[in-house]
């Protein structure tokens, strides 16, 4: 909804659009420069990549050279003769891209362009948009549900919910301290552990629980998962279940009674009614 607030194929009811300062909220979608790249690539399944190219690009002087330098930025190049059909996913990605830049836009909207490529062929497109952030000089909106692509590609991050922008900020800083409970709970590969203290939630990421001998909160394993190198063990506790990632080879098993240790530097404190943080 947001981004076709800002394309212009809604109408916005209240509020402002502004790039480089100015208002294109009065200007009609043909008018406003932003182009905008789908989950769906959208690209003419009966012409070549060139020829899908070529509709946007035949209103500039030096379309054909234009088109050669794209491809070539995105690394289609040597896929221009093929049809869609003939790509691969992320090769038709990378295509609708290339088509948007074409279009000389003065804003790149991205709406969940990867959702539906495997999780290798994800990672290696989300390349192409980091080196594509470098090199294209206006904004680029992109909207995802992974917080790990959010934090990859992205100068500023808005987490929204419901509707409304929860947090916003530099990625690092939202998942550090985010700004209330509900965001704490939804952003991160792991949502924070959160626990109630009097008047206070607490709130720790896995990766800040220590399993420590001499560790001031007791609790049994009750659920282990192995991602590789690491693992995250949640343990019940007089707390609730807390989860703490772990190397994989510390050899914690599900059954096993441990100890945790909370730093308080890495506690972040909620208000218990309101969910924000307190400073």
């Amino acid at each position: 909804t947001l981004l076709r607030a800002v394309a212009g194929l809604l109408a916005a009811r209240s509020g402002d659009v502004r790039i480089d300062g100015r208002s294109i909220v009065n200007l009609p979608p043909q008018r406003r420069r932003v182009a905008v790249v789908f989950q769906d690539d959208a690209l003419l399944p009966h012409l070549s990549l060139r020829k899908n190219l070529q509709l946007v690009a035949r209103r500039k002087r030096d379309g054909g050279a234009a088109i050669e330098e794209t491809a070539i930025a995105l690394e289609v190049q040597e896929l221009l003769a093929r049809r869609p059909a003939h790509c691969s996913g992320g090769e038709r990605q990378r295509a609708s891209i290339a088509r948007a830049l074409l279009s000389d836009p003065r804003a790149l909207l991205l709406d969940e362009p990867f959702a539906h490529l495997d999780p290798r062929l994800r990672h290696r497109v989300r390349d192409e948009v980091v080196r594509l952030r470098r090199t294209f000089d206006g904004p680029i909106v992109y909207v995802t549900h992974d917080h790990a692509e959010g934090m990859s590609v992205a100068d500023a991050v808005a987490v929204i919910i419901e509707g409304r922008i929860e947090d916003q900020g530099e990625p690092q800083r939202v998942y550090d301290r985010p700004s209330s409970v509900a965001v704490a709970r939804i952003f991160g590969d792991r949502p924070m552990n959160l626990f109630d203290d009097d008047n206070v939630t607490l709130g720790i990421r896995p990766e800040f629980v220590e399993v420590a001998s001499d560790g001031e909160l007791p609790g049994r394993v009750v659920a282990r998962e192995t991602t590789g190198a690491d693992a995250f063990i949640a343990v019940e506790t007089v707390r609730g279940r807390i989860v703490a990632r772990v190397r994989a080879a510390n050899g914690v098993r599900g059954g096993d009674l441990v100890a945790l240790r909370l730093p308080q530097s890495a506690l972040r404190r909620f208000d218990a009614q309101t969910g924000r943080a307190i400073a």
